[in-house]
């Protein structure tokens, strides 16, 4: 008995600020860019159904009492969203840095590693 890993991630019916029923299948495993004009929900796709999606199930995989400390994350408006793994955003902006500064430190990933 095999167990394949999905190659592909699919969403179907992702209604959410400027996406209307949309469906997109999107190759794992390498580089993809999301482009479109000025509102044509990008960021909604990557963000608000990609990310918030990916990370609901990875903080789901964590003890009740791991979870309680997190932010709960809505699920995404969508019918279907198949083979995504876990997710992590890093938000573009100004980064204050100091020479105590890590990758960790500065994504906020190290409040994550401390559950673990």
């Amino acid at each position: 008995m095999t167990s394949e890993k999905p190659d592909t991630l699919h969403v179907k019916g992702a209604r959410q600020h400027n996406l209307k029923n949309i469906d997109v299948d999107i190759p794992l495993n390498q580089l993809v860019a999301i482009t479109g004009p000025s509102g044509s929900g990008k960021s909604t796709l990557a963000y608000h159904i990609l990310y918030t999606e990916g990370q609901r199930r990875y903080v789901e995989t964590f003890s009740p009492y791991s979870r309680q400390f997190l932010e709960r994350l809505d699920k995404p408006d969508a019918d279907k969203i198949e083979g995504i793994p876990p997710a992590l955003a890093i938000e573009a902006g100004t980064v204050v840095k100091s020479s105590r500064s890590t990758v960790g430190t500065l994504t906020e990933l190290t409040s994550y590693f401390k559950l673990l």
